[in-house]
C-alpha cells in the first residue's frame, strides 16, 4: 500500500432532524486497502458511505481525495460540475440494488459505455470493445452484451453494474450491501470475482455491509459502528477474533440482526 491516504476523512458528521445519523468519524484510506464498515441496521454505516459518494452535504468535517492531477481537494468543496466528474471517472459507487445503478432497460454493453464516454472516448467501436472485455471480466458472456439488465438474474445485474464502474479504471470503489439478496451460492461466485478483481487493479474500497463473513473475506482493516459512531477498529482479522467493545462482541456472536 502506498505510504500517502487517498481518502482522508476527519470529523465527519450528518444529522436527520433531532438525531445523528453519523458523528465524528474519521479515517485514512490507501490506495490497495479494503475497508469494511458493519453495524446493525440504523448504526450510520450507509448514512457515512452516501456522505463519501456525495449523496448527502456533510454537517461538519471533511472529506479530502488525492486526485489525479488536482492534488488533495475536499470533496464537498467542490463545484457541482468537478465533483460529478471526479464520482463518474476516478470513484466507483456499487449501490446494493443494481437498479439504483444501471440503466434497466439499455443494454448492458450500454450501460458500460456510458460511463467510459465520460472519460471522452467516443469510437463506437472502442466501446464496444472495451464493454466486451469488461463484461467477460465479471464473468458475463459477450454475447449478452446487447440484452439489457432487466433480462439478467440479480448476481448478473450486479456484475454489470461492478463492470459499469470499473471500465473507467477509478481508484476509489464504495460499495453498499453488493451481496445483499442474493443466494449464497450467487455471493460466493461475486465475491471471488471481486476480490480477483481488487487485486488486480489495486483498488481502494470502502464496502459497507451486515455480513461479517463477507468483511472477513474482504477488508483488510473493519470500522463497528453503534448509533452513528466508530465504536471499534483494527485490522479485520484482530476485530472478529479478539473483539473488544460489548457491541462488536454481540455483532460477532450473531445476537444482533444487520
Amino acid at each position: 500500500m502506498s505510504a500517502a491516504p487517498l481518502l482522508q476523512v476527519d470529523r465527519l458528521g450528518y444529522r436527520y432532524g433531532g438525531g445523528a445519523g453519523c458523528r465524528e468519524v474519521s479515517f485514512d484510506l490507501h490506495p490497495g486497502e479494503v475497508l469494511g464498515i458493519a453495524g446493525e441496521s440504523g448504526a450510520g454505516k450507509t448514512t457515512l458511505l452516501r456522505l463519501l459518494a456525495g449523496d448527502l452535504a456533510p454537517g461538519a468535517g471533511n472529506v479530502r481525495y488525492a486526485t489525479r492531477g488536482d492534488g488533495i481537494v475536499d470533496l464537498h468543496a467542490l463545484g457541482e460540475a468537478a465533483r460529478r466528474r471526479l464520482l463518474r471517472t476516478d470513484i466507483g459507487i456499487v449501490r446494493q440494488n443494481p437498479r439504483d445503478g444501471l440503466r434497466m432497460d439499455v443494454s448492458a454493453g450500454g450501460n458500460i459505455a456510458e460511463r467510459l464516454m465520460q472519460t471522452g472516448t467516443r469510437h463506437y467501436g472502442r466501446l464496444r470493445e472495451t464493454a466486451g472485455d469488461w463484461l467477460e471480466a465479471v464473468e458475463i458472456p459477450r454475447a449478452r452484451m446487447d440484452d439489457p439488465p432487466r433480462e439478467f438474474s440479480g448476481g448478473m445485474q450486479q456484475r454489470v453494474q461492478l463492470a459499469r464502474n470499473l471500465v473507467t479504471q477509478p481508484r476509489l470503489l464504495l460499495m453498499d450491501e453488493p451481496t445483499g439478496g442474493l443466494d449464497v451460492s450467487v455471493q460466493a461466485r461475486l465475491l471471488d470475482i471481486l476480490r480477483r478483481l481488487v487485486h488486480e487493479l489495486g483498488l481502494a474500497v470502502v464496502i459497507v455491509t451486515h455480513d461479517l463473513a463477507v468483511i472477513r473475506l474482504l477488508a483488510h482493516r473493519l470500522m463497528i459502528m453503534q448509533n452513528g459512531r466508530v465504536v471499534e477498529e483494527g485490522l479485520t482479522d484482530q476485530v472478529l477474533d479478539d473483539p473488544q467493545h460489548a457491541y462488536t462482541q454481540l455483532l460477532v456472536s450473531s445476537i444482533l440482526k444487520g
